[in-house]
C-alpha cells in the first residue's frame, strides 16, 4: 500500500498507527505537524485544496487520501486522473473515531485503532470527572480572525468535557460585537496555520475588547491551532490537556505551548 496523505490529520494517524511505512508522499503542513518525516524525505504534495494530477502521478500512490478543507473540483479532478480517494469530512469525536478506523483498515491496523480510541475516551471521561462539579465558565474558542470563525464541533466537545460552555455555534462566523454582548469568561484562539502565533494583545485592541471579563482577569490564551485545528486523536489529546488548564488552571497542569496574554489590558 502507498498512501498520498494531504492532512496533517491523516500523517499523524498513520504515525499512531505504526505504518508511515505505507506513506509514498505527504504535505508541507504534515512535515510541520511530525517532524520525524524529514528522515524519510518523502515529496511534498500540496494540499487538499491544490494538489494535482501532475503531482500525485510523479508519485503513483495506491490512495490518496484528503480531509476537509478541501475543494470538491480537486477531488474530481483527483478522481478523473485514476487515482483512488478517501475523503474524510469530520465534525464531532464520533467522526473522528470512524475516520482513525477508516484509515486504519486500510493498513491493517484495526486492533490497534481501537486501543487508541478506547484511550483517548478515557482521557476525556477522566477531564470530565474532575470538571463536572466545577463551575462551567462560558468560552470563545476562535479559529479564524477574518472574518471571525467559531472553532469546530469537536473543540466545542473537548471544551465541555473540561468543564467550560462553548459560546455560538461550532464552525460559524461571528462578528467581534457579538462577542463583546456575550462576554464569555475565556478567550482561546488557534488560527489555522499560526501555530501559537496569534497576536493576542493586537487582536484585543483592534477589537476594542479591553473591557470584556477575559481580558480584565487575563484569561485569554492562543493554543497551537495543530492541537485544536487537526481532528487525528493524537493531535486532539495535546489540545484537551491544554483546553483543560485554561478553563481550570488549578486543577490541570500548564502545558508547555499555552500562550498567555499576560497582565490584564
Amino acid at each position: 500500500m502507498r498512501i498520498a496523505s494531504l492532512q496533517p490529520s491523516v500523517t499523524l494517524t498513520l504515525h499512531a498507527l505504526g505504518r508511515l511505512d505505507t506513506l509514498c508522499a505527504h504535505t508541507k503542513y504534515c512535515l510541520e505537524a511530525l517532524p520525524v518525516l524529514t528522515t524519510l524525505g518523502l515529496p511534498i504534495l500540496a494540499d487538499s485544496w491544490t494538489t494535482t494530477t501532475d503531482e500525485l502521478t510523479a508519485v503513483a500512490p495506491d490512495l490518496v487520501i484528503a480531509s476537509v478543507p478541501y475543494r470538491f473540483e480537486s477531488l474530481a479532478a483527483i478522481l478523473k486522473g485514476g487515482f483512488p480517494v478517501l475523503a474524510l469530512a469530520p465534525h464531532t469525536l464520533s467522526d473522528v473515531f470512524k475516520d482513525t478506523r477508516l484509515i486504519a483498515r486500510q493498513v491493517d491496523r484495526s486492533m490497534e485503532a481501537e486501543r487508541m480510541i478506547e484511550a483517548f475516551e478515557r482521557v476525556v471521561a477522566d477531564v470530565t470527572s474532575v470538571t463536572i462539579n466545577l463551575p462551567r465558565l462560558t468560552v470563545y474558542c476562535e479559529e479564524w480572525g477574518k472574518p471571525l470563525i467559531h472553532s469546530q464541533p469537536w473543540i466545542a466537545e473537548l471544551i465541555s468535557a473540561s468543564g467550560g460552555t462553548f459560546v455560538g455555534v461550532p464552525g460559524a462566523q461571528t462578528t467581534p460585537e457579538t462577542i463583546a454582548a456575550l462576554d464569555p469568561d475565556i478567550l482561546l484562539f488557534a488560527w489555522c496555520g499560526a501555530g501559537d502565533r496569534v497576536p493576542l494583545d493586537r487582536v484585543v485592541r483592534q477589537r476594542s475588547w479591553q473591557t470584556l471579563r477575559a481580558v480584565r482577569s487575563g484569561r485569554v490564551y492562543c493554543i497551537p491551532d495543530e492541537y485544536l485545528n487537526t481532528p487525528a486523536i493524537p493531535s486532539l489529546a495535546q489540545g484537551l490537556a491544554h483546553l483543560a488548564n485554561a478553563i481550570h488552571p488549578k486543577q490541570f497542569p500548564q502545558p508547555s505551548r499555552l500562550v498567555t496574554l499576560g497582565s490584564a489590558v
